[in-house]
């Protein structure tokens, strides 16, 4: 399969974001590598509130079907981390590379 990036955009609750960059550093962002996701950049707007991270994925699986595994997992289960406790809001988009 061709490689599949996302650019992900979370809107973060009201003084949750330092306790999300935290868990998304030390918990998520590790696991999503050990699941063969490439992680490009993650951004903070402290203006909007929002998270911003480019992530893909190149592999012998559609990331729809690498995601779901990650989601599955009983790593990601026993994490801790709950991203509804966080998220206000979400806007996923799948994007091609232009340079």
């Amino acid at each position: 399969m061709a490689r599949t990036f996302q650019h992900r955009t979370y809107t973060i609750q009201e003084g949750l974001m330092e306790e999300w960059v935290e868990k998304w550093r030390s918990k998520v962002a590790p696991l999503r590598r050990e699941f063969g996701f490439e992680i490009h950049g993650a951004w903070v707007d402290h203006e909007r509130n929002q998270f911003i991270v480019v992530l893909s994925y190149d592999g012998p699986e559609s990331f729809k079907e690498r995601n779901q595994q990650y989601w599955d997992s009983l790593n990601r289960l026993e994490s801790g981390v709950e991203p509804l406790l966080y998220l206000a809001g979400r806007v996923i988009r799948e994007v091609t590379p232009a340079y």
